[in-house]
């Protein structure tokens, strides 16, 4: 069901001793494309110490949009998911119960103009997506932009043997909560973001496919992010970062573990309809390795063939090890040729 044009919009942002960026992240969402009339921003002060509280008290009445600004507890562990989970809660309740487009970004980033327009146009075929990050000086960090664009490639290759209606033609691999926007109905039904130490947000992204619901990776969504090597929490962009400063061979799991999984998971797709064929179950246990019983199983917990192709496969057993990176970017060639020769 497509959202109204003047669906409310909540806009949802942990923070955690962003006194210095906060500013310019405001500005940039002020300086968004659509009306703002129906958005409303939350930041949630996760145990800041910086004078946050104090900025945005401030610089507040001046923005075009109402700010709800709450306050964590103090002396409490970095948890991204916890933050993020806590900045979310804000804006659904102003919503009160109701559908409404949420969006999530971090307070070092910065939404491009179009960012929330090119959201709610997204929202409009998916329940859930996610954009583009871009990082500032990206230039300065080129095996990490190797490695993004490694990713990128990958994921293409994904929606090439797995297709999906609900994909952006521009897609690309990123799950970030620097720029996520959801349907509120979707975001409850999946549970929300879970209170990880991090990985929130890819794990709200899996789990939301399992569901069933429409997952959708829009390049035409960005947000710039920073490229800074002090983190707010462990296993963050900034560690990666220092870990490839440091001289870390960065290790990629095998694309051929992946590519078999998503092959998989389309002929899982295209079974779903059958699935009270006795020798359409069957085919595709042997595919999986398992039995027609199980597969007659999982799908009857299944609202609709997305939930049973990413609940049926199992990881792959063959090529689960890691490979270096150029091993990986060699694989996915290979992978992408044979393809091609398949097609033709």
């Amino acid at each position: 069901m497509a959202l109204p044009d003047d669906a409310p919009t909540v806009l949802c942002i942990p923070a955690r001793d962003e006194a210095a960026m906060l500013p310019g992240l405001l500005a940039a969402i002020a300086g968004q494309s659509v009306p703002l009339t129906t958005l409303r921003v939350c930041i949630y002060l996760d145990d800041c110490r910086d004078g946050s509280a104090h900025l945005l008290e401030r610089i507040g009445p001046d923005l075009p949009f109402p700010l709800i600004v709450a306050q964590g507890p103090c002396a409490s562990a970095p948890n991204a998911g916890a933050a993020r989970r806590a900045a979310l809660a804000l804006g659904l309740a102003l919503l009160e119960g109701g559908e409404g487009m949420v969006f999530t970004t971090d307070a070092d980033s910065r939404p491009q103009r179009d960012w929330i327009a090119a959201g709610r146009k997204a929202l409009a075929v998916a329940d859930i997506v996610a954009g583009r990050i871009l990082r500032i000086d990206a230039a300065a960090d080129p095996l990490q932009g190797r490695i993004e664009a490694y990713y990128d490639r990958l994921h293409r290759y994904r929606r090439i043997v797995d297709p999906v209606a609900w994909e952006a033609r521009d897609t690309h691999h990123f799950s970030g909560g620097a720029n996520i926007a959801l349907r509120a109905s979707a975001y409850r039904d999946v549970g929300g973001f879970l209170p990880l130490p991090c990985g929130e947000d890819a794990r709200l992204l899996d789990d939301a496919a399992r569901a069933g619901l429409r997952v959708r990776r829009d390049g035409a969504m960005r947000v710039e992010t920073s490229s800074r090597r002090q983190g707010r929490i462990a296993g963050g962009l900034a560690g990666q970062l220092r870990a490839l400063d440091e001289g870390a061979a960065p290790m990629m799991a095998d694309p051929r573990g992946a590519a078999w999984q998503w092959r998989a998971q389309a002929a899982a797709r295209r079974a779903f309809a059958a699935i009270d064929r006795v020798d359409a179950r069957a085919a595709l246990g042997r595919r999986l390795g398992l039995t027609a019983d199980h597969v007659l199983g999982v799908a009857r917990d299944c609202p609709n063939a997305e939930a049973f192709a990413m609940r049926v496969v199992p990881a792959p057993r063959d090529h689960a090890g890691s490979v270096t990176l150029a091993e990986a970017e060699d694989g996915v060639s290979i992978l992408e040729r044979e393809w091609c020769e398949i097609a033709a």
